[in-house]
C-alpha cells in the first residue's frame, strides 16, 4: 500500500551560503549554519567566499 505525503512542499527560497574557492571542490555550507563569520570549507579546508543558492528554508535557532 503506498501512503501519500499530506505535508506540502517548501518552496525555495534565495539563501546566502558560503562557497568552497578551491577548484577542485564543490563544498558549501549555509550561512546560519556555520560558526564564524569567514569560516573555512568543511571538506579541504580552503577559503570560502558568500554567495547565494535557491534551496529550501531551513530554520536553525540555535544559530544566528
Amino acid at each position: 500500500m503506498y501512503r501519500r505525503n499530506n505535508e506540502e512542499e517548501i518552496p525555495p527560497e534565495e539563501t546566502k551560503v558560503w562557497e568552497c574557492t578551491s577548484e577542485t571542490c564543490n563544498g558549501w555550507i549555509r550561512d546560519n549554519f556555520t560558526f564564524s563569520d569567514e569560516p573555512s570549507c568543511p571538506l579541504c579546508k580552503s577559503e570560502m567566499k558568500e554567495a547565494t543558492k535557491m534551496l529550501q528554508a531551513i530554520n536553525n535557532p540555535r544559530m544566528k
